[in-house]
């Protein structure tokens, strides 16, 4: 990621204009928040044992991170994100080493998908891009409640009896629990890293 491509002002990371521009001036380029899929393969190696499982990326932007858990042999993975120039590029990267692989313009907060039809939904970003609206942390205005409301309770509509939400983010228990707990889900916190933390937050859908 060129610094020319920073926004301004950090709410723009929550506008659909800034993310289109981005992409089309990253054509060919790739970028990851947070961790690579090298720093979270054991991880997901244990909380996705099964790699037939049907994975929803919510958001998956340029990421490598679909790429890289193809090639290490998980083969049912859905990618959505709103940026419709994203979603062509990377339909056109992938379209003979992962011919297989879903591309779908899509947004977190209204997905197209049927009911209960995921094992496991993965979120690296997508609801901080969200939370950038202009406002007090602690109290945030009610735009950026209702967008993580709405992409959380659209994931768990998504999932089976059973299914993960795996979400990884620099973001702190006090400023994520609210939107993570939810009735007929258990929430499980990891702080990962030593100096900086950054936070795996594991929503499990009740299988009864």
């Amino acid at each position: 990621m060129s610094v020319k491509n920073l926004p301004a002002k950090n709410e723009e990371y929550g506008t659909k204009d800034y993310w289109n521009q981005r992409y089309s001036q990253e054509s060919d380029g790739d970028f990851d928040w947070f961790k690579t899929y090298s720093d979270l393969a054991p991880i997901l190696h244990e909380l996705i044992p099964d790699k037939s499982s049907r994975i929803l990326m919510l958001g998956c932007g340029n990421s490598k991170l679909s790429e890289d858990m193809w090639d290490d042999g998980y083969h049912n993975i859905v990618n959505t994100d709103y940026s419709d120039i994203l979603i062509q590029q990377m339909r056109e990267r992938h379209s003979e080493a992962r011919s297989s692989m879903e591309w779908h313009e899509m947004d977190v907060r209204d997905l197209k998908f049927d009911d209960a039809s995921f094992d496991i939904a993965i979120d690296k970003g997508t609801m901080d891009a969200m939370m950038t609206a202009k406002g007090d942390v602690w109290d945030p205005p009610q735009q950026v409640i209702d967008d993580c409301n709405g992409e959380v309770s659209e994931t768990l509509r998504v999932l089976k009896p059973g299914g993960k939400f795996i979400y990884l983010t620099f973001g702190q228990p006090h400023f994520r629990k609210r939107y993570l707990q939810k009735e007929g889900t258990t929430l499980e916190i990891r702080a990962l890293g030593e100096a900086f933390h950054y936070y795996l937050y594991i929503v499990r859908k009740e299988s009864s």
